[in-house]
């Protein structure tokens, strides 16, 4: 079983329970998600079925999500699940200075995880420590803010909508705080749900399927790799090629037999990754290109020989 998914994850479960929905339902282990979503959040969650997996870390990272933050509330979760740590009022602003405010978190920057999150600290999730009141700082990480735009701004209710375009690892919740300690008022998140992950927007979306009603035929049908890696260059290999290939051994390809999807953006393909078809155009796995050894170096090999 090969393919992919993308779930609309409904509001109060966890990406883990989406999956172990999808393992009955596919009756398949081999299953993994692409971004974990907090159980209050909903909206495009991406699932690699089977060898699939083995694909999600080469699709795109960027992440955009529509969301509303809450001004003059702060909580210990930085949203709106958790305890209360001071209530103020918010500044009568206008429009056009939310705007200017938001804009100052467009770029690089360096953001702190909430506390009760995933980030592992001292080999133990973050959130677990948090649970048992314990007082730590988590570091402060590397994230980029490619866009983000004011979508309503409400004066009365001191709620911002917007529309964020992050990179992997940006925590909105933490955006959420930041924002309205900029501010000056404090804020926390109310609202989130997630538009596009990893190639998948919320057009494609479908709802999780329930166990029960699942069976055979009833399954939803899996997205191609094919259909999902787009960018990627491809190469079609011959028969006396595929032999090799299947076990796992590197082929000298002379670089003008690929068909370059990618290469748009570059001046050459040194370190690219290429997808590599049997005959039949059908998916056999990932190869590594060494343009100065004219050399395809097997990275995912669907269906090895032994």
């Amino acid at each position: 079983m090969l393919g992919f998914l993308a779930i609309d994850k409904p509001f109060g479960l966890t990406s883990h329970d989406c999956v172990s929905r999808l393992r009955k339902v596919y009756g398949i282990r081999r299953i993994g998600h692409g971004g974990t979503l907090d159980p209050a959040v909903t909206g495009v969650l991406p699932i690699a079925i089977g060898k699939a997996t083995r694909f999600l870390s080469f699709l795109p990272s960027t992440k955009r999500y529509e969301g509303t933050i809450q001004l003059g509330l702060r909580t210990a979760t930085d949203d709106l699940e958790g305890e209360v740590l001071s209530k103020e009022k918010w500044p009568q602003l206008a429009r056009e200075a939310i705007c200017n405010y938001l804009n100052e978190f467009k770029g690089n920057l360096k953001q702190r995880p909430p506390n009760f999150s995933s980030v592992h600290i001292d080999g133990e999730r973050a959130h677990r420590k948090a649970r048992r009141g314990e007082i730590f700082d988590l570091p402060s990480k590397q994230v980029t803010i490619h866009d983000i735009e004011l979508l309503k701004w409400d004066i009365s209710s001191g709620q911002i909508d917007l529309n964020v375009h992050c990179s992997s690892g940006t925590y909105i919740r933490a955006l959420a705080r930041d924002i309205g300690n900029k501010i000056g008022c404090g804020g926390c998140l109310a609202k989130l749900r997630r538009t596009e992950a990893l190639g998948f927007n919320i057009d494609q979306v479908i709802p999780l399927p329930k166990s029960e009603e699942c069976i055979n035929e009833q399954r939803p049908p899996l997205i191609s790799p094919l259909e999902v890696l787009t960018d990627f260059s491809t190469i079609k290999l011959s028969k006396e090629e595929e032999s090799f290939w299947s076990k796992g051994q590197s082929l000298t390809i002379n670089e003008a037999r690929f068909k370059l999807n990618s290469i748009k953006n570059k001046k050459d393909i040194r370190e690219e990754y290429i997808l590599v078809l049997d005959c039949e155009c059908e998916l056999m796995g990932l190869g590594k290109w060494d343009s100065q050894l004219l050399k395809l170096q097997p990275k995912i090999v669907i269906n090895a020989a032994g």
